[in-house]
């Protein structure tokens, strides 16, 4: 449970008013004392994640966040990061006391995650203190309910036991590419080792790739795309798939013969953390281009870029190749993504292995609603180097 990835767990978000008791929820839920609990309103700043096992959901991220009615400058910036956690959310606790009998900031919040169409569930906290009749909550919010009481740990157990009624079922798809093989398959991986690889072990997507592989009781044969003809060589067969970094995949397409079906990490990424038709929809968007047009290039992580980065350097030299001539493309990394993309021609998005679904999903959303294309990395090189079908021919839902 401590080696899954925090982009793989459930996220359950905790939203409410100041000195609602969010915090002491999160504590009791994870039986820690994670989160700051105080009787002064505006304890919770940035949202608190503590990873921890939900039997039977398994690993999950529980979020506590600031308050929804936090006041000033400052808390106009803590309710902004609430916002943000909105778009990470798989399901949302709105938490509820007696002591504050107006309801319109939780309507609000309540109509804020209905449109993001994020689960709910109603919990009435402090029961201890105020003991309230449920009928009063339901005329307007049309959601499930729980009455509990933090402090006391009253009822936590009834608590989890809707969170494991109410969670969503796809989140996040249960294999991913284990349904593309038969048991005994041959996958043979191309993991290129350049300055870009991280010493001493390989990217996650390489690593999530392998065990999902080997799960799914197939072979995992592992080069660098300096040894590809060697360990076909070697093989008395044909491997039942080739899956690459996309970065080499005009050199991999080259040497693999046309009867090997192949793909890549990142748009294997593509179809676990999003939607893969979308992406290839969008991908198409290119051959549309034309010098000038602004592009913008995501990424779901921050990092230093070394030299031959593939969002700042390779991914805009091919794509102004492709085009005949400088697009202006701009590139935002984590969390520094455009509300509005109605500027861009079209959005390149990287495979969101440190992303949960649902954040990439909000993203996809976003950029369907603006009827901006929207497609990644693995993707969008496919399409650059004319083997889009090729690459994508093996996926049943396309």
């Amino acid at each position: 449970m401590l080696d899954t990835p925090r982009a793989n767990r459930l996220h359950i978000a905790v939203f409410g008013k100041r000195n609602a008791g969010k915090s002491s929820i999160v504590n009791a839920l994870t039986n820690q004392s994670i989160s700051l609990v105080s009787d002064t309103p505006g304890t919770t700043t940035d949202p608190v994640f503590k990873s921890m096992e939900l039997l039977p959901l398994g690993p999950v991220v529980i979020i506590d966040t600031a308050g929804l009615d936090d006041e000033g400058e400052l808390g106009e910036l803590r309710i902004q990061k609430t916002l943000e956690v909105m778009d990470r959310t798989d399901l949302a606790l709105l938490v509820f006391t007696g002591e504050n009998e107006n309801l319109n900031m939780e309507l609000q919040w309540y109509k804020e995650l209905e449109n993001r169409k994020v689960p709910m569930i109603g919990v009435i906290n402090k029961i201890d203190v105020v003991d309230l009749d449920l009928n009063i909550y339901k005329k307007s919010f049309d959601i499930p309910f729980v009455k509990i009481s933090a402090n006391k740990r009253s009822n936590i157990a009834g608590l989890k036991e809707a969170i494991v009624e109410n969670a969503p079922t796809d989140f996040e798809i249960p294999t991913i590419v284990g349904d593309l093989l038969k048991p005994k398959a041959t996958v043979v991986l191309v993991a290129p080792q350049d300055i870009q690889a991280p010493k001493g072990r390989l990217i996650l997507p390489q690593v999530q790739v392998i065990r999902d592989v080997l799960d799914n009781d197939c072979m995992a044969l592992t080069v660098k795309d300096t040894e590809l003809r060697d360990i076909l060589g070697t093989l008395n067969k044909k491997p039942d798939l080739v899956i690459t970094d996309s970065q080499v995949f005009k050199k991999v397409n080259e040497i693999l013969p046309k009867d090997v079906p192949l793909t890549s990490f990142s748009i294997l990424m593509a179809r676990y953390k999003g939607n893969l038709q979308m992406f290839v929809e969008g991908a198409r968007a290119i051959k549309n281009l034309r010098p000038g047009d602004k592009v913008l290039i995501g990424e779901a992580c921050t990092h230093h870029a070394l030299k031959g980065d593939i969002a700042r350097e390779k991914l805009p030299l091919w794509l102004n190749a492709k085009v005949g001539g400088e697009l202006n493309i701009e590139v935002k990394s984590g969390i520094d993504f455009p509300e509005d993309l109605s500027q861009y021609k079209l959005v390149i998005h990287c495979g969101s292995c440190m992303f949960t679904r649902k954040q990439l999903m909000s993203r996809l959303i976003r950029a369907e609603e603006q009827k901006v294309p929207m497609t990644n990395f693995g993707v969008a090189i496919a399409e650059i180097n004319d083997i889009l079908d090729r690459v994508v021919s093996m996926f049943p839902e396309l």
